[in-house]
């Protein structure tokens, strides 16, 4: 990798897609891509979001094909290449050399039962990730009964967020080296980039580890408070964590969704001068 090499990594729901009940500027997914184009950015969709929902939103919504999909909360990565996608296999040998204890079906097994708990669609779990609905306003004590059913088990992790639009909570329970966070730096690592060289906008629970990771945070001007706060907490901890909030004003632009992560862009050089 050459060090002009510009790396946008970027969540998809409510972060560059504007599915959420905030306005979202005309035309800033066209600009978006208009800009990524121009300045030559490698750009990485980093989504829970699996493989036909990421191509609904491509549709949907007209933002680009991604260089790398990170899918499935960091489960599976696919570049784009040619017109088609190319699964990573290198990655799911990492996934499983690193992780020998994971088995989908024993947690699935393990956290059967749990009152408050319901295993989402078989399309939003695979081998590497078992996900669940959860009733937000009894989290506290559902969280705390998965705990005591997997912990220390399964070489997993366990990853909370909350769903503002559904007013759901989503739990993941993934192998500890298949996060957003692990694949983004798998990527980085493939590419001979530096963390702190590469750029990544988030919105939500799931997206507290990279954003305090080391790589150059951007939190988009309608993420939650959950996240707010919990990233700032991080940077209170670690003052070399670089994080910045997105507050709209910006060249025209508002700052929330797509606006957000222009202006994450450009706060960091990612994009530059007056265009």
């Amino acid at each position: 990798m050459t060090s002009k090499m510009k790396i946008l990594a970027t969540d998809l729901d409510r972060t560059l897609l504007p599915n959420g009940h905030w306005p979202a500027d005309a035309g800033a997914i066209d600009l978006f891509n208009e800009l990524t184009q121009k300045h030559e950015v490698m750009v990485v969709y980093v989504t829970g979001r699996n493989l036909r929902l990421t191509e609904n939103a491509i549709k949907e919504f007209g933002i680009r094909y991604p260089d790398v999909l990170i899918g499935d909360v960091g489960t599976s990565i696919r570049k784009y290449e040619q017109g088609g996608w190319k699964p990573n296999g290198g990655w799911d040998a990492h996934i499983r050399q690193t992780c020998p204890r994971w088995d989908a079906v024993a947690v699935c097994n393990a956290v059967a039962g749990i009152d408050g708990l319901i295993e989402q669609e078989r399309e939003h779990c695979g081998p590497f990730k078992q996900s669940y609905y959860v009733d937000h306003d009894k989290s506290s004590t559902i969280l705390k009964a998965v705990d005591e059913q997997v912990k220390n088990q399964f070489d997993e992790v366990i990853i909370y967020s909350y769903d503002s639009q559904s007013g759901s909570g989503l739990l993941d329970i993934l192998p500890k080296s298949a996060t957003k966070q692990t694949a983004l730096e798998y990527i980085a690592e493939e590419l001979g980039a530096n963390k702190s060289d590469v750029v990544f906008c988030g919105d939500s629970g799931n997206d507290i580890f990279p954003l305090t990771a080391g790589f150059a945070g951007v939190l988009v001007r309608n993420a939650d408070d959950q996240l707010i706060a919990g990233v700032k907490k991080a940077v209170d901890e670690n003052a070399t964590l670089k994080v910045y909030f997105a507050k709209g004003d910006f060249k025209g632009l508002n700052g929330f969704y797509t606006s957000g992560v222009i202006e994450g862009a450009y706060h960091y050089g990612i994009f530059h001068g007056n265009q």
